[in-house]
């Protein structure tokens, strides 16, 4: 449990989640909800300055749909605003952390340490190696069609590695 709030830690701190927010989330949790270990028992998002768990998390009988600021000693934020701004880790049945949605819930780049070395991927495909193939000057359909990719997998991927994708490029190799 021990090795698993660590990895929490370590996820929120790259997201650049300060110290202090992530101390002050652990106390919150730990103290309102008597949790020995509340990074491994609850489901944390991050905005990239706040630790955030669903209210559902919480009290699943209430009905709120709304989601609770750790870090702010348990203010309440509108979920539907806030969504698309988290990233935000999936856990298995037994709530271990099993993916991290890394580029946010806009893309489909995830990290999986089952998948590609724990590598950023997009369905399974490395994003480096999307990366690579654009580098080397093939086009979108051509990098989707060798990858079992869609086109906008293809443009999440690049765009995760910092590159505008032109839908309009033709492959360098093309006869």
């Amino acid at each position: 449990m021990q090795l698993i709030e660590l990895a929490v830690v370590a996820a929120m701190r790259s997201e650049g989640v300060k110290l202090k927010a992530i101390r002050a989330s652990r106390e919150y949790v730990a103290g309102t909800l008597n949790s020995e270990y509340p990074f491994a028992e609850y489901r944390f998002k991050t905005d990239g300055t706040n630790l955030i768990v669903n209210y559902e998390q919480i009290d699943p009988t209430a009905g709120i749909d709304k989601l609770l600021y750790a870090s702010k000693g348990g203010q309440l934020g509108w979920k539907e605003m806030l969504d698309r701004r988290l990233r935000e880790f999936e856990y298995d049945d037994g709530g271990i952390v099993i993916r991290w949605r890394v580029g946010g819930s806009d893309l489909d780049v995830v990290i999986d340490p089952r998948v590609s070395f724990g590598a950023p991927t997009i369905s399974g495909a490395a994003t480096w190696a999307v990366k690579g193939r654009w580098d080397a000057g093939e086009s979108v359909a051509d990098i989707a069609d060798d990858f079992g990719l869609s086109s906008d997998n293809v443009a999440d991927a690049l765009k995760f590695e910092g590159i505008q994708p032109d839908f309009g490029r033709q492959s360098l190799w093309a006869s």
